[in-house]
């Protein structure tokens, strides 16, 4: 029976575990132990775990893949990949070995500036704010600066303090807007703890500011925090050979080229279309972002806010065909980090680092836009020759039979059946019954 509980984050582990598989399971027996099985057998290991977030009662385990044979920049990449759905990471890998015969990806970061921003709320005079903030602006600096010194050293910082009018959505509105470079770490504690720090030197200033009246003296900070709105921290990835290079499944070079950049199109001018476009980008992106412990819901608000800056939903990837050349190419901005946060706690991150070759926030940036490219073009790929479903679902086939209950003799008979045979749910339920009869 469902009830509620007082204060089960105190409860220890063991009686947190109790309280859920009696109250909220069928079988109470069963359901612990399922949660115990999924446990690291290292102790240590499993309390590292325990502590990232509140409440852990066990691990939730996703595939760990790697896609490999991608040529970045003239350097040969193997990418970790940590996703569910059946096909990515070989979708990842064709794309990877089809470009690699063809010169490989090239990337470049286009910028690396994050934002944060102070909202608060000022119903005064313009003029007095404007004076104020120019008198204010380098006490500001100042009061953060024990908390800027560490990443000053090291060439980072803060870019900009910007005082932005915002009376035209709501009355009285207005914010600091605030432009940082966080190098290796994605930043987040650092941009934050800078934003409060000026929100306190903000109010405390204009309490004391002689040109103020009482009423405007008081500054109300509505609330400060970063944004995952990152439009000037962007990477870029492209592909590109002669259009006669393409030609594939009795298709010419030049119409293959064309049925990409037709697709594309598409997927500019329909939302309908655009988002299940870009999911496909995501699926590549998130799978990389996931592997090295970067916050994944993060790059998704980011990356989709992205793909409407021009004031409607659109494709993120672009193509084109110029003097026999087909190029392909896609933009993304990413606020990613290689130290700091999960990067030097989970054992799995660390692995992925080193896969990777341990490389800067930078590198990293190049790599899940390339692994985003890689996946979009896959999907396009498919779509515009055999259709997506081929693919895709002799992947999931092995899920399927093992929904069944297939044996291994079972699998390997009907994995062989299906190579030339279409796959669906019911297909393969009469193809395993019919062996099973006999």
């Amino acid at each position: 029976m469902n009830t509620p509980v007082e204060g089960f984050s105190k409860l220890s582990k063991a009686e947190k575990i109790d309280w859920i598989v009696t109250h909220y399971t069928q079988d109470s027996v069963a359901s612990k132990k399922l949660l115990e099985r999924y446990w690291n057998e290292d102790p240590k290991i499993q309390q590292v775990h325990d502590e990232f977030i509140e409440n852990t009662l066990s691990n939730y385990y996703l595939p760990f893949a790697v896609a490999p044979n991608f040529l970045i920049n003239g350097k040969f990449h193997v990418i970790p990949m940590v996703i569910e759905e059946s096909s990515v990471v070989a979708a990842a890998s064709k794309a990877a070995k089809f470009w690699l015969d063809r010169g490989g990806f090239s990337s470049e970061i286009l910028g690396a500036e994050k934002v944060g921003q102070v909202h608060f709320m000022y119903h005064g005079s313009e003029i007095k704010l404007q004076q104020f903030f120019a008198e204010v602006h380098p006490k500001l600096l100042k009061s953060v600066a024990s908390i800027t010194k560490n990443m000053e050293k090291r060439g980072g910082g803060i870019n900009g303090i910007e005082l932005r009018n915002l009376n035209d959505k709501i009355a009285g509105y207005h914010q600091l807007h605030c432009t940082f470079e966080t190098l290796d770490a994605m930043g987040a504690n650092f941009i934050n703890s800078c934003l409060e720090q000026f929100a306190k030197t903000l109010t405390s200033e204009a309490k004391i500011y002689q040109d103020f009246t009482s009423d405007e003296s008081q500054i109300e900070v509505v609330m400060s925090i970063l944004s995952n709105y990152v439009p000037d921290c962007l990477v870029k990835a492209e592909v590109s050979c002669p259009v006669s290079e393409l030609g594939e499944a009795g298709i010419s070079g030049q119409e293959f080229a064309q049925k990409i950049v037709r697709a594309i199109e598409i997927a500019k001018a329909e939302p309908h279309r655009a988002v299940t476009h870009n999911k496909g980008v995501m699926n590549g992106v998130d799978a990389v972002v996931l592997a090295t412990g970067n916050d994944f819901r993060a790059i998704e608000a980011g990356v989709h806010a992205y793909a409407a800056k021009g004031g409607h939903y659109s494709s993120l990837t672009h193509a084109k065909i110029e003097d026999g050349i087909f190029t392909f190419w896609i933009e993304l901005p990413l606020a990613i980090g290689t130290v700091g946060g999960l990067t030097s706690l989970h054992p799995m991150v660390k692995l992925t680092l080193e896969i990777l070759g341990h490389p800067s926030a930078k590198e990293l940036m190049q790599i899940v836009a390339v692994a985003g490219l890689a996946q979009n073009f896959a999907a396009l790929r498919s779509l515009v020759t055999t259709g997506i479903q081929k693919g895709h679902m002799k992947m999931h086939l092995m899920n399927m039979l093992n929904q069944m209950g297939a044996t291994e003799n079972e699998k390997q008979q009907l994995v062989a059946y299906f190579k030339d045979h279409t796959v669906t749910n019911a297909s393969v339920k009469e193809a395993l019954e019919k062996i099973q009869s006999q």
